[in-house]
């Protein structure tokens, strides 16, 4: 067990220092592997070749009977597919059981937006108090470019490129993209930066400071977007991933460039940007139920 241990360890490090994995993706690998460790110890396995498809989809039947839900059951399976492709690249395993073996389907959820009425609403929004100029200018990039939390929390003055007309952002995997900065949001970046130095500590390079001078967290983001949406009066809890499933559904839907899209929101497989697509496509979907004489439903008929 202390060489299955010592591998699994050997991997993480791997993680970390050679493909640069988040804090919470290796947390994430952590819990996981763990799990295995435990069934591997239960099975009596002892060498990494010993352990085949049967165990792993009896330890996922016995998960998934407890209630371990789909995602984590796939998350699961696809970080012992991960360890294996590495112990594989080392040398230490000649198969991986792990491919043979299929978790429970996860039903797709389509991402919620917000309509171009919702959104010019909270964007048209009218204050001078400084914070609430920082938070317009925060909803306003989030909308104009794609951002994740993550990559607008981590902005700095000197992100930007062109007068404001481009932003260099570092996304999932340490990889960087330069994206396109729409004029509202310019405006709005520059009416929060002459507000900024009310509050800016001199050597503090975040674009986006609280109150403190310290970079704003991604909890302050998420709150004070939540509390901006509130005061504008829309009917929905906002959080910052909605403003970036909107930016990419308004923008595919006015284009039709799925490829543009993934580009801009730094996808690296282009089946996560197809959601968008369907998305899309219910809408559409609605307009016809609605609109269509024969697709209406029978109690709307009788409406009429």
């Amino acid at each position: 067990m202390a060489d299955l241990q010592k591998d699994i360890g050997a991997f993480l490090d791997y993680l970390k220092f050679e493909k640069n994995s988040s804090v919470h993706t290796l947390s994430a690998y952590q819990r996981d592997l763990k799990k295995l460790l435990l069934l591997l110890n239960t099975e009596q396995v002892a060498d990494w070749q010993q352990l085949k498809e049967v165990h792993l989809r009896r330890w996922l039947a016995e998960l998934h009977g407890n209630g371990l839900g789909q995602k984590s059951l796939h998350r699961l399976l696809s970080s012992v597919r991960s360890l294996f492709r590495y112990l594989n690249r080392q040398g230490i395993v000649e198969d991986n059981p792990a491919t043979l073996v299929t978790a429970p389907k996860v039903p797709r959820k389509l991402p919620s937006t917000l309509d171009a009425d919702q959104l010019n609403s909270m964007l048209n929004y009218q204050d001078d108090d400084p914070l609430v100029l920082r938070d317009l200018a925060i909803l306003e990039l989030f909308y104009s470019s794609g951002l994740r939390l993550s990559e607008l929390v981590s902005l700095n003055l000197n992100s930007f490129k062109d007068d404001f007309q481009q932003v260099l952002v570092l996304g999932k995997g340490n990889k960087e993209r330069l994206l396109p900065v729409g004029r509202k949001a310019r405006e709005a970046i520059k009416k929060w930066l002459k507000a900024r130095s009310a509050f800016s500590i001199s050597d503090e390079q975040a674009l986006f400071i609280s109150k403190n001078g310290n970079r704003i967290s991604n909890r302050q983001v998420q709150s004070r977007v939540k509390k901006l949406a509130v005061k504008s009066g829309l009917p929905t809890h906002l959080h910052p991933h909605m403003l970036r499933h909107s930016f990419a559904s308004h923008l595919l839907e006015s284009s039709g460039d799925l490829r543009a899209v993934q580009e801009l929101l730094g996808h690296s497989d282009i089946a996560t940007t197809q959601i968008y697509t369907h998305l899309d496509f219910q809408h559409l979907a609605d307009v016809y139920d609605k609109a269509h004489p024969r697709a209406r439903r029978k109690g709307s008929e009788k409406k009429q």
